[in-house]
């Protein structure tokens, strides 16, 4: 289908007109060899409450906005290329069925479906665009993904200490690296992820001392990879100077670091009870 349609009139026209949907504030999508397969819209898990978006599925990018007018204005354009999506499905809850995620190196989030049917359909297509994708440029699925953002409403109390309770005075942030809620406190930290951001996003105490022991294993790797190249240099003299630096050591957190709350069966509301 995707190479019947590559180079025809109608797809040209259905192209040009999500682009005009979206406007100015919306990319150029239309490029040689593109096909928008389908769109619909699903129910996104954002931060503060589940919201309808529009979605544009082509046969190399996953296309995504907020609804103005429907199938007249959108905004607030995503793109994701196809290469970089993992799909998990999800258990329903009692908030939202049909639901699954859709996992990047930047950012992953879940997403729910009208209907069983319509899930189904969404992910097939979604698994052969990215089947296609990577045997056409060789590449491995990827492996290393954002963590998604747990909702606010998932719990009133940070769940790093688990002692801050918020209100409308005391704010809830997230970790850039673990997803999970807390409080300022727990989260005072920044670091530089540069597959997530050019600048040092904020991180929790726990991922902090994880992301510190992590740079310093890699630095000593480099260090060690270093001396072993000049030791086989004849006649080179490694200086006697000795600079280390070491990290400081932070209170390790209760809160276990690998829990999986997406794919747990444990209802939101069970997390603290």
């Amino acid at each position: 289908m995707v190479d019947h349609l590559a180079n025809t009139e109608i797809n040209s026209q259905r192209i040009a007109a999500v682009e005009n949907c979206f406007g100015a504030s919306g990319q150029p999508l239309a490029v040689p060899g593109r096909v928008l397969l389908g769109e619909g819209i699903l129910t996104k898990e954002c931060r503060k409450k589940p919201k309808p978006r529009i979605f544009f599925l082509f046969n190399d990018i996953l296309v995504y906005g907020s609804i103005v007018i429907n199938k007249r204005k959108y905004n607030s354009q995503h793109i994701i290329p196809l290469e970089d999506v993992t799909l998990e499905t999800l258990p329903d809850t009692l908030q939202m069925k049909n639901r699954w995620m859709i996992k990047t190196s930047k950012k992953s989030f879940v997403v729910s479906a009208a209907s069983l049917t319509e899930r189904k359909e969404w992910i097939s297509h979604l698994e052969e665009c990215i089947r296609h994708l990577l045997s056409k440029t060789g590449r491995q699925p990827s492996t290393e993904h954002a963590a998604p953002w747990i909702p606010d409403k998932a719990t009133d109390i940070c769940m790093r200490c688990t002692q801050t309770k918020f209100s409308t005075l005391t704010r809830r942030h997230h970790c850039r690296k673990c997803g999970f809620v807390v409080c300022g406190d727990c989260s005072r930290q920044r670091f530089l992820m540069p597959r997530l951001s050019p600048k040092p996003l904020r991180v929790c105490n726990l991922c902090y001392r994880q992301l510190l022991a992590e740079q310093k294993k890699e630095a000593e790797a480099d260090c060690r990879h270093t001396e072993q190249y000049r030791s086989a240099i004849p006649g080179y003299e490694p200086s006697s100077g000795d600079d280390s630096d070491k990290s400081d050591d932070y209170k390790v957190d209760r809160w276990p670091a690998d829990t999986e709350f997406y794919t747990s069966e444990v209802s939101w509301s069970s997390f603290h009870s």
